[in-house]
């Protein structure tokens, strides 16, 4: 069994080549987009073109489509180191690097034929993917007999659909969505939900606001409307009324890799603390040099380490499931990694006293940053119960 504490030299190349990238071109860059007003005018298509060139957007396609076929845990990795430069450019690249892995195991040879090559040459290709909606989010991660309100009748050669989703990261950057729909009304949506793949540009088919958030915002979450919006039956991704099976048959290390996200998050802020408690004196020596303070650092180090472990197990066990994977997997790392990150953000900010409370200091924008994922890829509370869950099931 692979060592999963110990880095590969295939790894630590990787993740050199993506260090530089975010000193380089995210961190110069992240502070002055994270404070338009505009929320579009967050988003950088430079940071995304230089992510090409440098091949990580592309890193978790085989190499017969041009990646580098990089596995779960290696991803996560990534994931984090870009999250330690700014979590929405983190996010975009998760979602991508995610859903790129889904596509080769969900979309059949024709599918994959049709999008992937252009996916992996087009130096702005991003992905996205359609579930949640006003009224439905944690109804589907747990899930509730309820139904997506966004629906599909079925038609000749095709499927009509109409309806809305909202807060889709990429959703007004992606060039293909994966986009779950209701396709058979009588049933719940975890039996009666059907997945689509849908091209950009699609008649009927609008992106509509992008939504104004406190924080990640170089990550850009958007409406997808769909009115009278036709998708061909070559469209369907599996088969029709098994869209859940589409979610849990290859979504099992989308949670992680969200906590990886927030995770490069608290590592900031850690990092931050460690820097200003060298530098501030107070009471006639640095703050480093005081014991409530130096406990406190070696709290925020054991939270990172033991959230990071939990995530680099859920990703390995990901794709390798046949060494006992646990479905509790898919639903606490990111949760205790957010967690972890909120208490830290929280500690960061008490460290810098006033100064944390300034935005030239930067601590001001990461602890936004923080708050995103105690909701984002889901609630930690309704992780928690689909977590009860699996482990007492009824």
């Amino acid at each position: 069994m692979e060592d999963i504490f110990i880095l590969r030299d295939d790894q630590r190349s990787i993740l050199d080549t993506v260090a530089r990238f975010v000193e380089d071109e995210v961190r110069p860059r992240a502070a002055e987009l994270d404070a338009n007003q505009d929320p579009e005018k967050s988003y950088s298509w430079e940071i995304v073109e230089k992510a090409h060139e440098l091949g990580i957007r592309t890193m978790t396609l085989a190499e017969k489509w041009g990646g580098l076929g990089a596995d779960s845990l290696t991803t996560a990795m990534v994931i984090e180191e870009l999250g330690k430069g700014d979590l929405g450019v983190s996010v975009i690249m998760a979602q991508t690097l995610k859903i790129a892995q889904i596509m080769q195991k969900a979309l059949n040879e024709e599918q994959q034929a049709r999008v992937l090559p252009g996916f992996a040459d087009d130096p702005r290709g991003m992905l996205a993917i359609g579930i949640t909606e006003p009224d439905n989010a944690s109804n589907y991660f747990l899930p509730y007999p309820t139904q997506f309100r966004t629906s599909a009748r079925k038609t000749t050669g095709g499927w009509i659909v109409n309806g809305m989703k909202h807060f889709i990261s990429n959703g007004n950057r992606a060039s293909y969505y994966l986009l779950f729909v209701q396709t058979e009304k009588e049933k719940p949506m975890v039996e009666g939900t059907t997945c689509f793949l849908v091209e950009r540009g699609r008649p009927g088919f609008t992106i509509g606001r992008v939504h104004d958030k406190m924080g990640e915002r170089l990550a850009n979450n958007a409406e997808l409307i769909f009115q009278d919006c036709f998708i061909p039956d070559n469209n369907v991704i599996g088969k029709v009324g098994s869209g859940f099976g589409v979610l849990v048959e290859f979504f099992p290390q989308s949670n992680a890799y969200a906590g990886a996200s927030v995770l490069g998050v608290a590592v900031a802020l850690y990092e931050k603390a460690v820097a200003w408690a060298k530098v501030r004196v107070q009471g006639g020596k640095p703050l480093i040099e005081h014991d409530g303070i130096r406990a406190q650092l070696a709290e925020m180090r054991m939270l990172i380490d033991a959230s990071r472990s939990y995530i680099h197990r859920a990703c390995w066990l990901a794709d390798h499931q046949e060494h006992h994977w646990d479905k509790t997997l898919g639903a606490l790392p990111k949760a205790m990694a957010s967690q972890a990150a909120w208490k830290i953000a929280t500690w960061c900010l008490e460290i810098h006293g006033g100064h944390g409370y300034m935005k030239e200091f930067g601590v001001e924008k990461l602890v936004r940053d923080a708050a995103a994922f105690l909701h984002s890829d889901g609630v930690n509370r309704t992780l928690f119960l689909k977590a009860a869950n699996f482990m007492f099931p009824a």
